[in-house]
């Protein structure tokens, strides 16, 4: 059970197809928006609705596309201030959505008597956690949610070394979520489930995946138990190739990927604002993922882009991705050996731009703020700086080595069989 996002549901697109060839039967109990999409990869889908069903035909993701189009204008503000305007509401739409479907989901799980649950979201479910079926939570945003007093509090973008606003963040995060917890903890617990650790929206599992590349990783800082495995990468291999412009292909000019994620490219002002200054330079061609409202965005002379494009089949010809930072992006970039532009809008993403720029594979700007002057001069730096481009490099081939895929779908099937190790009566 994925989030609606396109990041998290690609990550378990990725893993699941790789159940897929192992001969797993692999059910998806996505939102409805996602229906049709999942059925022609080779799963099976068992959807659920959020929200009262709209009038219309609703597109994939659009449970939360809309939602960060009416409060993009927050993102403007800094992390410490987004804790109540951006991170709160989205913490209460997730429980709003939880508590709906509850009574579908619990249908679901009945029907489709799963082997093991595997829940890619940022809020619990009660129903995946009752059902007597190992679960098995995927973090597919940040390691900062797993929390440790060693490293920075989830959501603040804040730096390793920085540790004088930690508590100041942490204060702030309290007190403007500590109701919204004790409200949703309470309701958890009623359903039958277990009480929810202090100020998380979601229990951990039996088992633990987060996807995550070493390299960026926190766990020097706060060591991790036998029930955590992280998965370098989860890059899916369902997408077609793009079918490009040949003069972008003849290494005359440096490519360069452009995309704001199919959240973040609903705040057409910035994407416009962001494409009309990469626009002016000429000696650089650029590939744009246009987002939801393709339409509003007009692309320059030296651009061709579309709302959405097969991703993982583009970074691999780029020499340098500029990114929101989304989970999906800044691991597929690190996974094809990519340097990074940064461009944070909201959640994980000013947490995964801080970890790239302090961890050398990258530059973190401030995504409304930065000058033309600065924009540019960081894509020519990164481009002319041979070292990090050989680190970033010889990252992806350890990433790409690695298998991260295959480590998940490991790691699932060890949790099925331990499982049917201890109750071989109630095991399949």
């Amino acid at each position: 059970m994925p989030e609606s996002a396109y990041g998290p549901t690609n990550n378990c697109i990725g893993i699941g197809n790789e159940l897929l060839k192992r001969g797993h039967r692999v059910v998806f109990a996505s939102e409805a928006s996602w229906r049709g999409k999942l059925a022609p990869l080779g799963f099976e889908e068992a959807l659920v609705d959020f929200a009262p069903p709209p009038e219309g035909n609703q597109e994939a993701g659009d449970f939360w596309k809309e939602y960060i189009k009416a409060i993009s204008p927050e993102f403007r503000k800094s992390t410490l201030m987004q804790a109540e305007t951006v991170i709160r509401p989205i913490w209460e739409g997730a429980i709003e959505g939880a508590k709906y479907c509850e009574p579908e989901l619990r249908k679901i799980i009945a029907e489709v008597n799963p082997d093991v649950i595997i829940e890619d979201n940022v809020v619990a479910f009660p129903a995946l956690v009752t059902a007597g079926a190992p679960f098995v939570r995927i973090v597919s945003c940040n390691p900062l949610e797993i929390p440790g007093a060693g490293i920075a509090p989830a959501y603040s973008g804040l730096g390793e070394d920085d540790a004088s606003g930690w508590g100041e963040y942490r204060a702030e995060y309290e007190r403007t979520h500590k109701d919204l917890w004790e409200d949703f903890n309470a309701w958890v617990t009623a359903q039958g489930a277990p009480a929810l650790p202090h100020l998380e929206f979601i229990h951990s599992g039996v088992h633990n995946i987060y996807v995550y590349p070493e390299e960026l990783d926190y766990t020097a800082r706060r060591p991790l138990g036998a029930d955590w495995t992280r998965v370098d990468s989860a890059v899916r291999e369902t997408e077609a190739a793009a079918d490009l412009p040949e003069h972008f292909l003849d290494g005359i000019k440096p490519l360069i990927y452009f995309s704001l994620g199919s959240l973040g490219g609903a705040d057409v002002e910035l994407m416009q604002r962001t494409v009309d200054i990469l626009g002016t330079a000429g000696e650089y061609n650029f590939i744009v993922s246009k987002g939801p409202l393709h339409e509003e965005i007009h692309l320059a002379a030296n651009m061709w882009g579309a709302e959405f494009l097969p991703q993982t089949r583009i970074i691999p010809l780029v020499d340098l991705v500029i990114t929101h930072g989304g989970n999906n992006t800044t691991t597929e970039s690190l996974h094809f050996g990519k340097p990074m532009i940064l461009l944070p809008l909201f959640w994980d993403q000013y947490d995964n731009a801080q970890r790239v720029h302090e961890a050398g594979y990258g530059r973190r700007l401030d995504s409304y703020g930065c000058t033309p002057e600065e924009l540019l001069g960081a894509i020519s730096d990164l481009l002319a700086d041979a070292d990090l481009r050989s680190r970033c490099a010889a990252a992806g081939e350890r990433i790409r080595a690695s298998d991260g895929l295959s480590a998940a779908a490991s790691a699932l099937e060890s949790v099925a069989a331990a499982h049917e190790l201890h109750n071989p009566v109630t095991a399949k």
